[in-house]
């Protein structure tokens, strides 16, 4: 049994699919559906069968529904455009969030994986040595090996990295994650596994 979402509910995240089944974005629920009602998408099932608006009202299913004049309407979270063929290339944001899930969560001198209020962004040529806040000078430390290296290099403090750093490749993925867990969308991420935070958060 479904029960009805209050009007929150259409904030829920919903991934936009283009033709080609690629994901383009991560919109609301509410935007999903007036992108349906209007025809410029179909809403997809847990089927990943294919459905305008008006069979959609018919026969959409879901965990998440709302109320309407003529019953209930289910929540797609999964929409595929009509038209739109491209993949968006936006440029990835350097950030905590996203450092962390480029080094998996793991520090990159020791290899371990501390909690998240363990972990620490390291310069790896230090700022005040004329290193760049740069996706390539920049990696996840625990805060044992942050102290350690304090304000050398690796070679300096005896430390050796994981794995070069580098800026991402999957910036249109990394929007799709740690938002929410979503089973419906794991076959569009195209066997790209992004990691979780520890404990799951």
């Amino acid at each position: 049994m479904v029960a009805l979402s209050d009007e929150s509910s259409l904030s829920l995240p919903v991934l936009v699919l283009n033709r080609g089944y690629q994901p383009v974005r991560v919109t609301s629920a509410r935007d999903a559906l007036a992108m349906v009602f209007v025809g410029r998408a179909f809403a997809m099932d847990a089927s990943y069968e294919t459905h305008t608006f008006d069979a959609w009202l018919e026969q959409g299913s879901g965990e998440h529904a709302i109320g309407t004049t003529k019953g209930a309407l289910f929540l797609p979270r999964v929409i595929l455009l009509k038209t739109y063929s491209r993949v968006p290339r936006t440029p990835l944001r350097l950030s905590r969030r996203n450092l962390l899930l480029r080094d998996s969560y793991t520090c990159q001198y020791c290899s371990r994986s501390p909690s998240l209020r363990d972990l620490n962004l390291d310069h790896v040529i230090p700022r005040s040595r004329g290193g760049g806040t740069t996706w390539e000078n920049l990696v996840v430390s625990c805060r044992r090996c942050n102290l350690d290296k304090a304000n050398r290099t690796p070679r300096e403090a005896g430390l050796r990295l994981l794995k070069t750093p580098k800026r991402p490749t999957w910036s249109v993925l990394v929007q799709l994650v740690g938002q929410t867990s979503v089973p419906q969308w794991e076959p569009f991420l195209g066997g790209v596994e992004l990691p979780s935070a520890p404990g799951g958060t």
